[in-house]
């Protein structure tokens, strides 16, 4: 028996690998982003685009969808790579202090300023500058930054020596532009030179599937890191499919670390320890309801209430025939070890670091 199972186990590995090569940026990752949706593939397209070139880009999306991230997979993907990438709240910054921060100053500049200080623009050197919240910015300070972007030179703060700009400049907000620029929290001159390149990041309930492709993968990150083999329940994974996640992918995670912590071998999670108390109104994005248990048994008796499905777009350009088949013996050799395939790819994957 042991030596059959392993013998499946082998047939099961090398089908997982012909359809991992075959499918890896709709499955798993795209730099460090996650996610197989149709929306978090027009990303990815639009990053494999834009990331070659010095243009900059104007990143949007609500809190916790991954703009960072997004920023961080561009830098990676650029020339710039080996180069810094520095990050910069704009909003977390003092106004009196922001100038200073960005540009630098020398010594003497002001009182305190005991020697020189080399600001962002200077550390990021021939890399990517990362300008995170830039509505929160203050006016004043977005009309320097502005002329920074049109001549590519500045001087510190207390100094005459003009410096060059050797950067590349991404902003992010989650804010709507247009509508911050009504808000005077945005110069409009601005905006269209940050948004030469536009990226609108979906949040986490227009993503359909990744909710519960993330929740697995952050549960993976925590069983690897605790040496442990807890999984979900299947009640667990139907809130997970519910709920709305007002907090996007930054919910998500916190929320499948809290439940990780709670639990024994498996881990519950429900809408009591979620951002809305109760499964109904604007936080829950499709009735909730407990999955039925189907031949598609999961890693440890969860079951999903539809398919994990690999389609035509995860394949790619597999013979059609090819991919039916190779699905169907990869999913039959799971259903009789009670194996779940998206986890089983996940594990094949290896993957790691950031997710969103």
């Amino acid at each position: 028996m042991n030596q059959t199972v392993a013998v499946n186990d082998n047939v099961l590995t090398a089908c997982f690998a012909a359809v991992v090569a075959a499918s890896a940026p709709a499955l798993g990752r795209f730099g460090h982003l996650f996610g197989g949706s149709a929306a978090m593939r027009d990303i990815y397209r639009r990053i494999d685009k834009v990331a070659p070139t010095s243009a900059t880009v104007l990143i949007t999306g609500e809190s916790g969808s991954g703009k960072e991230v997004v920023a961080r997979t561009i830098h990676d993907r650029s020339e710039r790579a080996r180069l810094p990438f520095v990050a910069v709240n704009c909003g977390a910054i003092p106004a009196n202090l922001i100038e200073a921060e960005l540009f630098g100053y020398e010594k003497g500049a002001f009182t305190g300023a005991a020697r020189q200080h080399r600001g962002c623009f200077e550390r990021a050197e021939g890399g990517t500058l990362f300008l995170d919240e830039i509505t929160e910015m203050a006016p004043e300070m977005q009309v320097r930054l502005l002329r920074v972007l049109e001549t590519g030179r500045y001087t510190r703060v207390g100094g005459e020596e003009e410096l060059r700009a050797r950067v590349r400049v991404l902003a992010a907000t989650n804010r709507d532009p247009q509508q911050a620029v009504q808000d005077h929290k945005l110069r409009e001159d601005l905006m269209y030179r940050l948004a030469v390149f536009p990226i609108a990041l979906p949040p986490l309930r227009e993503r359909e599937g990744d909710a519960e492709l993330l929740a697995e993968r952050f549960l993976a990150q925590h069983n690897d890191a605790e040496g442990t083999t807890r999984r979900f329940s299947r009640q667990a994974m139907a809130t997970i499919r519910a709920h709305r996640w007002p907090g996007n992918v930054r919910e998500l995670k916190n929320a499948v670390h809290r439940a990780y912590i709670l639990a024994d071998d498996v881990v519950e999670l429900d809408f009591a320890g979620l951002a809305c108390a109760e499964p109904v109104g604007e936080c829950l994005r499709i009735a909730a309801h407990p999955i039925k248990r189907s031949s598609a048994v999961g890693l440890g008796g969860t079951a999903p209430a539809r398919p994990n499905r690999i389609d035509h777009h995860q394949i790619g350009e597999s013979e059609p025939g090819v991919r039916v088949v190779l699905e169907l013996r990869c999913r039959s050799i799971a259903a009789v070890y009670n194996l779940n395939v998206v986890a089983l790819v996940f594990r094949h994957q290896g993957i790691a670091g950031d997710a969103v």
